[in-house]
């Protein structure tokens, strides 16, 4: 995997495009260490940082066509490059044998529309030095990333904040829409980013740009929803089939592929097929806690033992608060609340000293009904018929009883809780775009400055037979798994210069998913039966009985043991949108034990530790290095 950059500056010298493409590199320099090249003209310079995966010694990049006239750099990989090349070969000479030529030839010899043949996981920027053109695309799930931003007089645009940073001509300022945004649900929403006139290319997308004109973006992709014609039993066997095709496309690589294993269905059935069906028995990789009820070491071993992998353990005792400045500001450089992003980066760590590639579970819980937020949907549409006495109730009844700081998984009262979260952000988050932290009314009283702001609501496929959890499953595919988790995923594996691949985000596959009828995923309070019922013979019983967990954090341990300390400081450090009085009295409730609002709190921690270290306004080759 990789690392690039472009800048288009008429108004800077050479020396100076020289030097700020080359703080760029630095920049990303963990997302390629293996090699590094610039390209530039008189008032363009183009960089790339690579980790060398498929044809070691060539495909060096940038990459120029034999007549100088296109240079492309890229990010990626494509799965299905081979049989691309077959069909490019007649109208093509190549000189290497890896996919960034592939991609090169497909974009000159068929222009853009060359993207809808690929299969596999990028981003690029093709320069039409002639004519002066520039075309940037990334893939249709949003697997890597890709920012921009367009002055005056210039275009921009790399893997990751901080390198585009160092391209950049003025500092940056705070978008306070964007703020709202990350503040109300943990991250921010597709195509935007923290800072003013930064903005991120869209999941199966393109974009265009030429000197003088705005930048045009198209998609070429969008997710179609329930036109499935077969059985249920056919659809398990096209779905066993694509599945196992989709690993086996991942398995390309000139090096070792090894697997992250949490021990949860997603990671154990990659595992699995690659053992079971494919004959592989790969290095696999997992985190553990030293809180039991968020452990998952032991289900880790029983795959691991079962498919009889070699097999890597790591325990992550508590928050690194130099790891998590390095990955805020470092890597993704923008606040990120997501706190799994700690042991991701710890795993992937784990990962990279074994191998240079893995594949991961994710994309299994949004294509197959996983997440329990489903389920308390289902639930929602018997609770709401209740009269709104009987219902209120039941909530001051819950409210009563402290909430424990137990993983959801290993306690009813929990669950409860966290269902009367979801009964109270009900009217915030109808109709399903993406979950929220809080309700209307805390949000306002916790930020009372961005009451009202905030990008709109990304607009999902119209579908006229769809229910409201298919909805809110297509919703977490367009909107939360690119903007948290695939994020996450990327920054942490890359920030260790590991390479991750993800076999359910297969086209195939995830058109097959959304092909389907909604209560073939999911029943009698169960989700993934679809998963189930293709692959039950190369999984444990006791893993698909197994209660789901997720990559939960203790971060309420934390805010326990001195983290809170920490968080009264950043309140009191500077002035910000954050309404200090509310936020203390949320720390007290949890301190006491009333209530549980860990993530709530370590969002809030996430922003205040970005604002104190400049706004992300310090994002410059200096405070990289450091």
């Amino acid at each position: 995997m990789c690392g690039i950059a472009f800048l288009y500056s008429p108004a800077t010298v050479r020396e100076d495009l020289s030097q700020k493409m080359h703080s760029a590199l630095v920049a990303l320099q963990h997302r390629g260490p293996d090699a590094d090249g610039i390209w530039q003209d008189q008032d363009v310079t183009i960089g790339h940082r690579r980790l060398s995966i498929i044809d070691l010694v060539a495909s060096r990049q940038p990459m120029a066509d034999p007549t100088r006239r296109f240079i492309l750099t890229y990010n990626g990989e494509i799965y299905n490059y081979k049989e691309l090349r077959n069909r490019l070969q007649s109208r093509w000479d190549f000189h290497t044998e890896g996919d960034t030529e592939v991609l090169l030839a497909g974009l000159i010899l068929h222009g853009s529309s060359f993207v809808e043949k690929m299969e596999g996981m990028w981003a690029f920027a093709l320069w039409d030095n002639l004519k002066k053109r520039l075309l940037l695309c990334r893939d249709r799930m949003g697997k890597k990333p890709l920012y921009y931003q367009q002055t005056q007089d210039s275009f921009a645009c790399a893997s990751e904040l901080p390198a585009l940073a160092c391209l950049r001509e003025e500092p940056w300022q705070e978008d306070l829409d964007s703020s709202a945004d990350y503040l109300r649900h943990g991250y921010y929403l597709p195509g935007t980013t923290a800072y003013q006139a930064v903005r991120e290319v869209l999941p199966g997308h393109t974009l265009s740009w030429s000197p003088g004109q705005e930048p045009q973006e198209q998609s070429y992709w969008q997710l179609s929803i329930g036109s499935y014609s077969g059985s249920r039993e056919q659809a398990c066997q096209d779905l066993r089939r694509s599945m196992i095709e989709s690993v086996e496309k991942r398995m390309v690589a000139d090096v070792e592929v090894g697997a992250f294993l949490s021990g949860g269905v997603d990671s154990s059935l990659i595992v699995s097929i690659m053992t079971h069906e494919l004959g592989i028995r790969p290095k696999t990789f997992t985190i553990g806690f030293e809180e039991r009820s968020y452990d998952e070491r032991k289900y880790a071993q029983q795959v691991a033992d079962y498919c009889g992998t070699d097999h890597f353990v790591e325990v992550l005792a508590g928050w690194d608060r130099k790891k998590l400045l390095d990955m805020i500001l470092g890597k993704i450089g923008q606040p990120f609340a997501d706190s799994s992003l700690l042991p991701t980066s710890m795993v992937s760590g784990v990962a990279a000293s074994q191998v240079k590639v893995a594949l991961s579970g994710d994309g299994g819980d949004e294509l197959f009904s996983g997440y329990q937020r489903y389920q308390a949907r289902a639930i929602l549409r018997w609770f709401t018929r209740l009269p709104k006495m009987v219902r209120r109730r039941i909530g001051g009844v819950i409210r009563s009883l402290p909430e424990p700081v137990t993983h959801h998984s290993h306690s009813i009262l929990k669950k409860a809780h966290l269902f009367q979260d979801i009964v109270d952000r009900l009217a915030w988050e109808t109709p399903y775009t993406a979950p929220v932290l809080y309700t209307e009314q805390v949000y306002n009283e916790l930020f009372p400055e961005l009451r009202g702001r905030g990008h709109q609501l990304p607009t999902l496929p119209e579908e006229c037979d769809i229910d409201d959890i298919q909805r809110m499953m297509t919703a977490d595919a367009l909107v939360y798994l690119p903007q948290d988790i695939l994020t996450k995923v990327d920054r942490a594996s890359m920030a260790n210069s590991l390479e991750t691949r993800a076999p359910f985000l297969d086209t195939r596959v995830v058109e097959l998913a959304f092909s389907l009828p909604r209560s073939w995923h999911r029943s009698s309070g169960k989700g993934k039966k679809m998963l189930h019922d293709s692959f039950s013979d190369i999984l444990p019983e006791t893993i698909w009985k197994r209660r789901k967990q997720g990559f939960g954090v203790p971060i309420h341990t934390w805010f326990r043991q001195g983290l809170d300390r920490e968080l009264k400081e950043l309140l009191h450090s500077r002035k910000s949108v954050v309404n200090r009085s509310s936020v203390l009295e949320m720390l007290e409730l949890h301190r006491t034990g009333k209530r549980d609002h860990g993530y709530r709190l370590w969002s809030i921690y996430v922003y205040l530790l970005w604002l104190a270290e400049g706004g992300g306004l310090k994002l410059n080759q200096e405070s990289i290095q450091k």
